[in-house]
């Protein structure tokens, strides 16, 4: 196994990760709903009254969506927000350029595009921006920039209207591409029963769409996909694609060994798959003893295999190396799968392998969870956790692990059209993080890029903004910084 360059910024000495539960801070929701609500269930952290606070929105399944305003120091107020049923998660993104975050709101049912208004208020212009709604079993989203509107990707699940489903009835995805009038719908077929979309720069540094699909539904026919941006088409095995099959549920993408290629984690029912990046563009399977494929539940009470879900790389202790969160849960009352399945935190060690460290954390619980963030809520460096549950209170942990190591946050701001300056890629202190609007499990984040340093007290800092400029910088640590191009 390769042992990571990036190891070398950091010292081993920081202290094991500690949450302390703050969910009463966001009272008793869960995503509820019968069988069109076994899988979504997503969370979105944005900031959307613009005051440095990340803000939260969390889907409902058959119960309404909900909205909290972030009040500081883990206070949180209930917000105003339109009453939509049936949603299985959300993506906050800018679409039309005014700075203001938006949200494209995944439904069992049309699709929402609300407008923000820069107070947590919004506004559902769906129809006015000329947004194809859809009517299909969306569980999918990601989005990319090539003109003066994102192009979206939609991913769809099992299509409700086929007489002969479930099985063997995955619904097709689709395309949204900016025209001078609204948006053009383009199916993008075959489709698998896609459960997340990653638009971003794969192991050859091209723009890709991945598609991880749930092989529960799409039988033998199906497998993971990846679709070429560029020359607007599934790449094959004459490619150097491999057809793969899992019950694909979430996608983590994370350059974790410092050769500015972003690894890939999987997640799936039994092994969560950690694919590693190589100098071809190709991807490995990742070695069982790095410690990731996480197949069984850690604290030894079911010994069935567990299904993961929402994952997602960072630095929970500051230590310079990127640790792996992963929500676990049965579908419902899958038998052959574990019931009590712990959601994971899987620290890196020095040497690239993990450690499971949820229990210890205070983090392990064996709710049915989906969706899930990491995020400084607090404003203090440490990067806090929110997850969501079927049929089970929402959870809220902040991060007060003792002696961490240094950090910094930087939000990228362009000019519009793309002001979140989606696709630009940030290496700091040889670490590397693309901006990207996607991946996980039905849940979305926009927010600063946060990196721990570990001894380190100052950051060098180069940006490739998405328009290929590349500029440095050198910035002191222990702040969240706003950088412009």
């Amino acid at each position: 196994m390769r042992r990571f360059a990036l190891c070398l910024l950091a010292s081993p000495s920081f202290a094991a990760p500690v949450f302390e539960d703050h969910s009463a801070a966001l009272g008793s929701h869960s995503y509820t709903g019968g069988w069109e609500h076994f899988v979504g269930g997503g969370v979105a952290v944005f900031d959307c009254n613009d005051d440095q606070r990340p803000d939260i929105f969390a889907a409902g399944g058959e119960s309404p969506a909900a909205l909290w305003q972030n009040d500081g120091d883990f206070a949180f107020t209930p917000a105003a927000f339109p009453e939509i049923l049936e949603t299985t998660g959300a993506y906050p993104l800018d679409i039309n350029g005014d700075s203001d975050l938006d949200l494209f709101v995944m439904r069992v049912g049309p699709n929402q595009v609300l407008q923000g208004d820069g107070d947590c208020t919004f506004t559902d212009v769906t129809t006015e921006w000329g947004i194809p709604a859809g009517d299909a079993w969306t569980t999918s989203f990601t989005a990319w920039w090539d003109g003066d509107r994102p192009t979206m990707a939609v991913g769809n699940y099992v299509d409700r209207a086929d007489p002969e489903g479930p099985f063997g009835t995955c619904d097709t995805n689709t395309l949204l591409a900016p025209q001078a009038q609204g948006y053009e719908e383009t199916v993008l077929e075959p489709g698998f029963c896609a459960l997340s979309m990653l638009a971003a720069r794969d192991a050859s540094g091209q723009r890709r769409l991945r598609i991880s699909n749930d092989r529960h539904y799409y039988l033998s026919a199906g497998q993971e996909q990846m679709w070429d941006i560029i020359a607007g088409r599934f790449l094959t095995p004459e490619d150097g694609w491999p057809k793969q099959m899992l019950w694909g549920m979430g996608i983590a993408s994370r350059d974790i060994t410092g050769d500015g290629r972003d690894e890939v984690v999987l997640t799936s029912m039994g092994d969560q798959l950690m694919q590693l990046a190589q100098t071809d563009g190709s991807y490995s399977a990742a070695p069982f003893s790095i410690g990731t494929y996480a197949q069984r539940p850690h604290t030894g009470e079911d010994g069935r295999p567990s299904t993961g879900w929402h994952a997602q790389f960072a630095d929970v202790n500051n230590d310079g190396r990127a640790d792996l969160f992963i929500a676990k849960g049965n579908v419902d009352q899958m038998p052959g799968l574990a019931m009590a399945d712990p959601n994971n935190l899987l620290m890196q060690n020095a040497d690239g392998t993990f450690t499971e460290a949820a229990s210890a954390a205070g983090i392990a619980t064996t709710e049915r969870s989906r969706g899930a963030a990491l995020a400084d809520f607090d404003g203090d460096g440490r990067l806090d956790l929110l997850v969501a549950n079927r049929r089970a209170s929402i959870e809220l942990y902040r991060n007060v692990t003792p002696d961490v190591g240094h950090w910094i946050a930087l939000d990228l701001a362009s000019d519009s059209p793309n002001t979140q300056a989606i696709g630009a890629v940030v290496v700091v202190n040889g670490q590397t993080q693309q901006v990207t609007v996607g991946g996980g499990h039905a849940s979305g984040q926009a927010g600063p890029l946060h990196f721990g340093l570990g001894d380190a007290t100052q950051a060098q800092v180069q940006v490739t903004w998405p328009d290929g400029h590349v500029v440095d910088y050198a910035l002191p640590a222990d702040r969240r910084q706003t950088l412009r191009p």
